[in-house]
Protein backbone atom coordinates (compact mmCIF):
# COMPACT_ATOMS: atom_id res chain seq x y z
CA UNK A 1 0.00 0.00 0.00
CA UNK A 2 1.62 3.29 -1.12
CA UNK A 3 0.96 6.61 -0.45
CA UNK A 4 1.46 9.59 -3.01
CA UNK A 5 0.95 12.75 -2.87
CA UNK A 6 -0.82 13.01 -6.52
CA UNK A 7 -4.08 13.61 -5.35
CA UNK A 8 -3.38 15.76 -2.42
CA UNK A 9 -1.13 18.31 -3.98
CA UNK A 10 -3.60 21.11 -4.99
CA UNK A 11 -5.43 20.80 -2.22
CA UNK A 12 -4.29 23.91 -0.70
CA UNK A 13 -4.58 25.69 2.53
CA UNK A 14 -6.13 24.73 5.50
CA UNK A 15 -6.53 25.26 9.28
CA UNK A 16 -7.01 23.00 12.35
CA UNK A 17 -10.66 22.60 13.27
CA UNK A 18 -11.12 23.72 16.99
CA UNK A 19 -14.19 23.57 18.60
CA UNK A 20 -14.53 27.21 19.47
CA UNK A 21 -14.72 28.45 15.54
CA UNK A 22 -16.94 25.23 14.77
CA UNK A 23 -20.28 27.55 14.77
CA UNK A 24 -18.63 30.43 12.83
CA UNK A 25 -17.73 28.22 10.22
CA UNK A 26 -21.23 26.78 9.69
CA UNK A 27 -22.81 29.57 9.99
CA UNK A 28 -20.26 31.58 7.73
CA UNK A 29 -18.64 29.45 5.43
CA UNK A 30 -15.18 30.76 4.93
CA UNK A 31 -12.69 30.64 1.95
CA UNK A 32 -10.99 27.58 3.50
CA UNK A 33 -9.63 25.39 1.62
CA UNK A 34 -9.78 22.10 4.13
CA UNK A 35 -9.98 21.09 7.74
CA UNK A 36 -7.79 19.26 9.77
CA UNK A 37 -9.25 17.32 12.98
CA UNK A 38 -7.88 15.41 15.82
CA UNK A 39 -8.97 12.06 15.33
CA UNK A 40 -9.42 11.34 19.61
CA UNK A 41 -11.56 14.26 19.86
CA UNK A 42 -14.36 12.80 17.42
CA UNK A 43 -13.69 8.74 17.09
CA UNK A 44 -15.39 7.73 20.23
CA UNK A 45 -18.70 9.94 19.83
CA UNK A 46 -21.58 10.03 17.40
CA UNK A 47 -23.18 13.49 19.37
CA UNK A 48 -23.23 17.13 19.05
CA UNK A 49 -19.83 17.36 18.56
CA UNK A 50 -19.53 14.51 15.85
CA UNK A 51 -22.59 15.83 14.15
CA UNK A 52 -21.36 19.02 13.38
CA UNK A 53 -18.13 17.61 12.25
CA UNK A 54 -20.27 16.21 9.65
CA UNK A 55 -22.13 19.31 8.81
CA UNK A 56 -18.24 21.16 8.04
CA UNK A 57 -17.58 17.73 6.16
CA UNK A 58 -20.51 18.70 3.57
CA UNK A 59 -18.32 21.86 2.56
CA UNK A 60 -14.89 20.80 3.10
CA UNK A 61 -12.30 18.39 2.55
CA UNK A 62 -11.24 16.70 5.80
CA UNK A 63 -8.09 15.20 7.00
CA UNK A 64 -7.85 13.40 10.78
CA UNK A 65 -4.83 13.41 12.56
CA UNK A 66 -4.13 11.13 15.55
CA UNK A 67 -2.41 11.55 18.81
CA UNK A 68 -2.63 7.87 20.31
CA UNK A 69 -1.33 5.39 17.59
CA UNK A 70 2.09 4.70 19.39
CA UNK A 71 3.87 3.51 15.93
CA UNK A 72 6.81 2.85 17.98
CA UNK A 73 5.50 1.36 20.60
CA UNK A 74 6.45 -2.79 21.59
CA UNK A 75 2.83 -2.78 22.99
CA UNK A 76 0.76 -4.92 20.58
CA UNK A 77 -1.92 -2.94 19.17
CA UNK A 78 -5.06 -2.06 20.53
CA UNK A 79 -7.52 -3.57 18.33
CA UNK A 80 -10.48 -1.68 19.71
CA UNK A 81 -8.88 1.60 19.23
CA UNK A 82 -7.71 0.53 15.45
CA UNK A 83 -11.46 -0.15 15.07
CA UNK A 84 -13.18 2.51 16.21
CA UNK A 85 -10.40 4.44 14.01
CA UNK A 86 -11.15 2.10 11.09
CA UNK A 87 -14.92 3.07 11.78
CA UNK A 88 -14.75 6.64 12.19
CA UNK A 89 -12.28 7.24 8.84
CA UNK A 90 -15.11 5.39 7.19
CA UNK A 91 -17.59 7.52 7.93
CA UNK A 92 -15.95 10.64 7.80
CA UNK A 93 -14.08 9.56 4.12
CA UNK A 94 -10.93 11.86 5.44
CA UNK A 95 -8.47 13.20 2.79
CA UNK A 96 -5.65 12.13 4.38
CA UNK A 97 -5.01 10.09 7.72
CA UNK A 98 -1.94 10.57 10.01
CA UNK A 99 -0.64 10.24 13.02
CA UNK A 100 3.57 10.85 14.89
CA UNK A 101 6.25 9.03 14.01
CA UNK A 102 7.06 8.62 18.30
CA UNK A 103 5.35 6.52 20.86
CA UNK A 104 3.27 7.50 23.63
CA UNK A 105 2.52 4.19 25.52
CA UNK A 106 4.14 0.84 26.39
CA UNK A 107 2.76 -1.73 29.45
CA UNK A 108 -0.35 -0.14 29.07
CA UNK A 109 1.10 2.83 30.83
CA UNK A 110 0.16 6.32 28.64
CA UNK A 111 2.53 9.23 28.91
CA UNK A 112 0.08 11.34 27.03
CA UNK A 113 3.19 12.73 25.30
CA UNK A 114 4.86 11.99 21.86
CA UNK A 115 7.94 10.22 22.96
CA UNK A 116 11.30 10.12 20.75
CA UNK A 117 12.57 7.21 19.43
CA UNK A 118 16.14 5.79 18.65
CA UNK A 119 17.23 6.14 15.19
CA UNK A 120 18.29 2.84 14.53
CA UNK A 121 17.86 0.11 11.67
CA UNK A 122 16.43 -2.04 14.03
CA UNK A 123 13.46 0.63 15.03
CA UNK A 124 12.82 1.01 11.49
CA UNK A 125 12.15 -2.35 10.69
CA UNK A 126 9.99 -2.42 13.53
CA UNK A 127 8.12 0.32 12.47
CA UNK A 128 7.67 -0.28 9.09
CA UNK A 129 6.48 -3.82 10.32
CA UNK A 130 3.45 -1.79 12.49
CA UNK A 131 2.80 0.41 9.68
CA UNK A 132 1.84 -2.57 7.28
CA UNK A 133 -0.65 -3.76 10.00
CA UNK A 134 -2.22 -0.51 9.97
CA UNK A 135 -2.49 0.45 6.46
CA UNK A 136 -4.04 -3.28 6.24
CA UNK A 137 -6.55 -2.76 8.74
CA UNK A 138 -7.50 0.53 7.94
CA UNK A 139 -7.25 -0.28 4.07
CA UNK A 140 -5.30 2.79 3.56
CA UNK A 141 -2.06 4.67 3.31
CA UNK A 142 -1.00 6.57 6.64
CA UNK A 143 0.82 9.60 6.98
CA UNK A 144 3.85 10.16 9.78
CA UNK A 145 4.93 13.61 11.41
CA UNK A 146 8.47 14.45 12.67
CA UNK A 147 7.43 15.45 16.29
CA UNK A 148 9.55 17.92 17.89
CA UNK A 149 11.88 16.28 20.50
CA UNK A 150 13.94 17.34 23.44
CA UNK A 151 16.10 14.47 24.05
CA UNK A 152 17.92 11.68 22.09
CA UNK A 153 19.00 8.42 22.45
CA UNK A 154 23.08 7.84 22.55
CA UNK A 155 22.10 4.73 20.70
CA UNK A 156 21.04 6.25 17.70
CA UNK A 157 23.40 6.15 14.31
CA UNK A 158 20.77 7.49 11.60
CA UNK A 159 20.20 11.19 11.26
CA UNK A 160 16.21 12.23 11.59
CA UNK A 161 15.76 12.87 8.17
CA UNK A 162 17.51 9.28 6.95
CA UNK A 163 14.77 7.44 9.48
CA UNK A 164 11.69 8.93 8.63
CA UNK A 165 12.50 8.70 4.64
CA UNK A 166 13.89 4.81 5.32
CA UNK A 167 10.08 4.39 7.07
CA UNK A 168 8.41 5.93 4.13
CA UNK A 169 10.52 4.24 1.33
CA UNK A 170 9.91 0.67 2.88
CA UNK A 171 6.60 1.16 4.20
CA UNK A 172 4.94 3.08 1.58
CA UNK A 173 3.47 5.34 3.96
CA UNK A 174 3.35 9.42 3.74
CA UNK A 175 5.20 11.75 5.75
CA UNK A 176 3.26 15.29 7.49
CA UNK A 177 6.44 17.27 7.72
CA UNK A 178 5.99 19.83 10.37
CA UNK A 179 8.15 22.87 9.40
CA UNK A 180 7.98 24.36 13.14
CA UNK A 181 9.22 20.66 14.57
CA UNK A 182 12.16 20.92 11.88
CA UNK A 183 13.23 23.99 13.39
CA UNK A 184 12.89 23.46 16.79
CA UNK A 185 14.78 20.61 16.62
CA UNK A 186 17.68 21.51 14.35
CA UNK A 187 17.70 23.90 17.91
CA UNK A 188 17.61 21.92 20.11
CA UNK A 189 20.01 18.94 18.65
CA UNK A 190 21.87 21.16 16.53
CA UNK A 191 21.80 20.19 12.86
CA UNK A 192 21.37 21.93 10.04
CA UNK A 193 17.47 22.00 9.16
CA UNK A 194 18.27 22.80 4.95
CA UNK A 195 20.04 19.15 5.31
CA UNK A 196 17.15 17.74 6.65
CA UNK A 197 14.91 19.32 4.36
CA UNK A 198 17.03 18.00 1.44
CA UNK A 199 16.89 14.52 2.83
CA UNK A 200 13.40 14.36 2.20
CA UNK A 201 11.61 13.15 -0.97
CA UNK A 202 8.95 15.35 -1.72
CA UNK A 203 6.82 12.87 -3.24
CA UNK A 204 6.01 11.39 0.16
CA UNK A 205 5.03 14.34 1.72
CA UNK A 206 1.37 14.73 1.97
CA UNK A 207 1.10 17.96 3.55
CA UNK A 208 2.61 20.46 5.93
CA UNK A 209 2.07 22.00 9.37
CA UNK A 210 2.75 25.19 10.17
CA UNK A 211 3.06 26.47 13.95
CA UNK A 212 4.74 28.51 16.69
CA UNK A 213 6.94 27.55 19.46
CA UNK A 214 8.19 29.41 22.29
CA UNK A 215 11.97 30.11 22.95
CA UNK A 216 12.87 28.75 26.85
CA UNK A 217 16.68 30.16 26.79
CA UNK A 218 18.66 26.83 26.06
CA UNK A 219 16.21 24.96 24.41
CA UNK A 220 13.14 25.40 22.06
CA UNK A 221 9.91 24.65 23.18
CA UNK A 222 7.22 22.99 20.34
CA UNK A 223 3.70 25.11 22.05
CA UNK A 224 1.48 25.02 18.93
CA UNK A 225 0.11 28.42 20.72
CA UNK A 226 1.44 31.13 18.67
CA UNK A 227 1.89 32.81 15.46
CA UNK A 228 5.03 31.05 13.51
CA UNK A 229 8.65 32.88 13.80
CA UNK A 230 9.95 34.51 11.15
CA UNK A 231 13.16 32.27 10.86
CA UNK A 232 10.21 29.44 10.69
CA UNK A 233 8.71 31.03 8.34
CA UNK A 234 12.62 31.52 6.53
CA UNK A 235 12.46 27.85 6.45
CA UNK A 236 9.52 26.95 4.93
CA UNK A 237 10.04 29.32 2.14
CA UNK A 238 13.46 27.08 1.80
CA UNK A 239 11.28 23.71 2.02
CA UNK A 240 8.96 24.96 -0.45
CA UNK A 241 11.78 25.89 -3.21
CA UNK A 242 12.86 22.46 -2.68
CA UNK A 243 9.39 20.11 -2.96
CA UNK A 244 7.26 22.79 -4.74
CA UNK A 245 3.59 23.63 -3.07
CA UNK A 246 2.30 21.38 -0.92
CA UNK A 247 -0.69 21.79 0.79
CA UNK A 248 -0.16 23.16 4.26
CA UNK A 249 -2.10 24.06 7.28
CA UNK A 250 -2.11 26.25 10.01
CA UNK A 251 -1.98 23.73 13.31
CA UNK A 252 -2.86 25.99 16.82
CA UNK A 253 -4.04 24.54 19.38
CA UNK A 254 -3.00 26.52 22.85
CA UNK A 255 -4.36 29.58 23.84
CA UNK A 256 -6.50 29.25 20.71
CA UNK A 257 -6.76 32.81 19.03
CA UNK A 258 -9.57 34.50 17.39
CA UNK A 259 -10.53 32.97 13.65
CA UNK A 260 -9.37 35.68 12.12
CA UNK A 261 -6.34 35.19 13.61
CA UNK A 262 -6.11 31.94 12.09
CA UNK A 263 -7.33 32.83 8.67
CA UNK A 264 -4.59 36.16 8.68
CA UNK A 265 -1.67 33.68 9.47
CA UNK A 266 -2.97 31.19 6.38
CA UNK A 267 -2.76 34.19 3.98
CA UNK A 268 0.64 34.59 5.17
CA UNK A 269 1.68 31.09 4.36
CA UNK A 270 0.11 31.67 0.98
CA UNK A 271 2.09 34.33 0.20
CA UNK A 272 5.58 32.71 1.65
CA UNK A 273 4.83 29.60 -0.45
CA UNK A 274 3.99 31.80 -3.47
CA UNK A 275 7.00 34.11 -3.07
CA UNK A 276 9.21 30.73 -2.62
CA UNK A 277 8.53 29.68 -6.12
CA UNK A 278 8.19 32.68 -7.91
Amino acid sequence: MIFTSDNTNKLGHGLGLRSPHIDYILATKPMVDWFEVVTENYMHTRGNSFQKLMSVRKDYPIAIHGVSLSIGSTDEFDQNYLQTWKNFIDLIEPVMVSDHLCWTHVNAHHSHDLLPLPYTEEVIKHIVDRIDAVQNHIARPILLENASTYISFKESDLTEWTFISEIAQRSGCGILLDINNIFVNAHNHQFDPIEYIHGIDPHKIGYFHLAGHFDKGTYLFDTHGDRMAEQAWQLYEKTVQHTGLKPTLIEWDNDIPSFDTLMDERSIAIQRGQHAIA
